[in-house]
């Protein structure tokens, strides 16, 4: 099985150091404009696209400015912000959880997520994970919208340890928008009511399996291995 887990919400939280890291970007390439983050949708979508509506919010058109320089400074910002105030920590039962999924034959790990490829890992890293165990990773760089996510981690797969079934992916997350990219690819998805969304939000989703938070490794575990189909009989 492929286990996709989503970063902020889900492994970790980073007390909006991501949010003052994109703005102190904008406000630095883009000197007398201000920015805001009001009205902003940000739970559950890419960088990408939240990048293009703070653009926006200080009158800057996105397509004549360089998401390149933005998204190079905006990791030098972001490390900053981390190291100067900890703020990327893990949510209850996350590190357990990771490292219990990764010594478990017939699973794979891998990172679904709207971070950029190089901020989320510096969120993972600075959060205590250990980054080798997420071998298989979708991140904002790699698509339009969150459904593009899960073929580009499958595709990895695919190109390393063989072709995967949807049926064989679970992604976990704590947004309705992780619920809908598994859905719409035929995947399995756990929620976790760590992120901004409440258990109720997320229950009107209709998750396979819904959660308050990853702590209790050994159950979570046991429902994501049974969710393994068995393999074809070829003699049949």
């Amino acid at each position: 099985m492929l286990v996709l887990l989503d970063i902020d919400g889900t492994l970790l939280k980073t007390h909006g150091a991501g949010l003052a890291a994109m703005q102190a970007t904008a406000e630095e390439l883009h000197p007398g404009r201000t920015f805001s983050f009001d009205g902003i949708s940000i739970s559950g979508r890419l960088d990408s696209l939240i990048w293009r509506d703070l653009m926006a919010s200080g009158g800057v058109d996105h397509a004549r400015t360089d998401h390149g320089a933005f998204r190079a400074r905006y990791g030098v910002h972001l490390g900053r912000v981390l190291d100067a105030a900890g703020r990327s920590q893990p949510l209850a039962g996350a590190l357990a959880l990771v490292e219990r999924l990764a010594a478990t034959e017939g699973i794979a790990l891998g990172l679904l997520t709207g971070n950029y490829e190089h901020t989320g890992r510096l969120k993972v890293e600075r959060a205590g994970f250990d980054l080798s165990a997420f071998e298989f990773n979708a991140w904002a760089d790699d698509g339009d919208h969150r459904r593009d996510l899960p073929p580009k981690a499958m595709g990895r797969h695919a190109a390393t340890r063989g072709p995967i079934e949807p049926a064989d992916v679970i992604i976990v997350g704590d947004t309705p928008l992780d619920i809908d990219c598994a859905r719409a690819n035929g995947c399995h998805v756990v929620a976790v009511a760590t992120g901004a969304h409440p258990r109720e939000e997320l229950a009107g989703h209709t998750p396979d399996l819904l959660l308050d938070d990853l702590r209790d490794t050994d159950s979570i575990a046991l429902w994501m291995t049974s969710r393994k189909r068995p393999l074809a009989d070829p003699a049949r």
